[in-house]
């Protein structure tokens, strides 16, 4: 991966990063830690940042470390109950 930046960075600071995470799961996260999400290819991961970085004004980078996820990724436990579904 390249640590070159893909856009001019945003004079209010927000950044959003594409990387991956120790285990290899495409993520996107921004500097502010309100947003994440898990793709599941660097395309798919860069077109979410990029679509994001239109909608909040922010510059896209590509993450020269690992990204730790601020959602677990482990399965649920079977002591976790389900939240009831809407009818």
């Amino acid at each position: 991966m390249s640590s070159e930046p893909i856009s001019e960075p945003d004079p209010t600071g927000l950044v959003i990063y594409v990387g991956q995470d120790r285990a290899g799961h495409w993520l996107v996260q921004d500097s502010r830690r309100n947003l994440e999400g898990r793709f599941i290819s660097y395309g798919a991961a860069m077109r979410y940042a990029q679509a994001e970085r239109d909608i909040y004004h922010a510059s896209v980078e590509i993450a020269n470390v690992p990204l730790t996820p601020l959602v677990s990724f482990a399965p649920v436990g079977r002591d976790e109950r389900a939240l009831p579904r809407a009818a």
